[in-house]
């Protein structure tokens, strides 16, 4: 997946490291910044979209072709592309609304070595109103935010899902070897049993 597809530049404004808004100062992401794993990453950012204003969407993300590990998360304005579906619907064909609005903002993170996730992509403009309470938090309607809450369990799942994969793997795997060091032993005493008998008749014939 081509995480970088049909995304600008990144904001020069966003080197800065924080901003002013009605909650006090809000630390940006920026070129550069590290996190120690995705979630703090993706944390981090649906934190400062909830204070600026807007809803979080997770855009896409890149996986290793050896191991299947998430190398790259791109995540995005809830209002970035266009509804595939948007148009007229019901006997009346009223214009339906769209949720999106073609929006550009971009936190895109990447695993890098030593272990570290580094933002290589962030543009912070929206085309469009962000809407921030006396507390910072944005107001979405219930549809956007139950969604948001899904994908966030969906990813969580997933990860679930890797990790029991992995354990799993590493179980059949003892199983094998287990196996295997019995099957030695027990063909150890089969060939032991043949000698012992050989061995009978060899002085059975000797009296």
């Amino acid at each position: 997946m081509d995480l970088d597809r049909g995304e600008g530049a990144a904001d020069s404004s966003a080197k800065g490291n924080v901003s002013s808004s009605e909650a006090g100062e809000i630390l940006e992401p920026y070129m550069g910044m590290e996190f120690e794993s995705e979630d703090a990453a993706r944390k981090f950012y649906a934190d400062y979209a909830r204070r600026v204003g807007f809803s979080v969407r997770i855009m896409g993300r890149r996986r290793s072709g050896i191991d299947g590990r998430t190398l790259a998360r791109r995540l995005g304005c809830n209002k970035q592309g266009f509804s595939r579906n948007h148009g007229s619907i019901g006997p009346d064909k009223k214009p339906r609304p769209s949720a999106r609005e073609g929006c550009n903002a971009t936190f895109l993170v990447k695993f890098e070595e030593p272990g570290k996730w580094v933002v290589t992509r962030f543009t912070k403009e929206h085309n469009h109103p962000l809407v921030v309470t006396g507390l910072g938090l944005r107001t979405t309607g219930d549809k956007d935010k139950k969604i948001e809450e899904l994908t966030l369990e969906l990813q969580h799942q997933d990860r679930l899902c890797a990790e029991y994969r992995e354990k799993l793997l590493r179980f059949l795997a003892s199983v094998e070897e287990q196996a295997e060091q019995l099957s030695s032993k027990i063909q150890v005493i089969v060939d032991n049993v043949k000698n012992g008998e050989a061995e009978v008749q060899k002085l059975s014939h000797h009296r």
